[in-house]
């Protein structure tokens, strides 16, 4: 009498991860993730990528969805923290700060949203090699990652 042997868990491993290498947008959400990086060079790039988002967000896979929901809410909070920022430093303008005061604004804001982003994109890039979901993609920080300096 002859056993057919049980498949071993490592090989359980691969074929699943097979087949999330090969889910439906994934490739959409890898390629919107370079074309917000992009968008520190090229300002252009961004908005293509969340048009890009938008479109293929429902043709997805549900785990992939969250990476592109991800992408278009960096680039929307980008927006509507650009628009916030213009808006103070109108302000300082008017009420007559001293020049260096909206310079100073403008490159710690500059800076803050540049690590930012470049963060977000991070956290998201890994979990998609890592085949995983945006934890919560509707963050306003980093998805629900923890993020750490520390080797684990």
């Amino acid at each position: 009498m002859s056993a057919t042997p049980s498949p071993s868990a490592d090989s359980l491993h691969a074929a699943s991860f097979q087949n999330s290498k090969a889910a439906r947008g994934r490739g959409t959400a890898i390629i919107v993730y370079l074309l917000l990086l992009g968008s520190v060079l090229a300002v252009v790039t961004a908005p293509i990528g969340v048009a890009i988002a938008h479109l293929r967000r429902r043709q997805a896979e549900p785990w992939v969805a969250t990476h592109l929901q991800f992408q278009i809410r960096t680039f929307w909070l980008g927006v509507l923290g650009g628009g916030l920022f213009v808006a103070a430093w109108q302000l300082l303008g008017l009420l007559g700060a001293p020049a260096l005061a909206p310079w100073a604004l403008g490159y710690i804001y500059f800076t803050a949203c540049l690590i930012w982003m470049v963060g977000r994109c991070g956290v998201g890039i890994a979990r998609l090699t890592d085949n995983r979901p945006v934890a919560n993609p509707r963050s306003l920080a980093f998805g629900g990652a923890r993020i750490t300096l520390a080797d684990t």
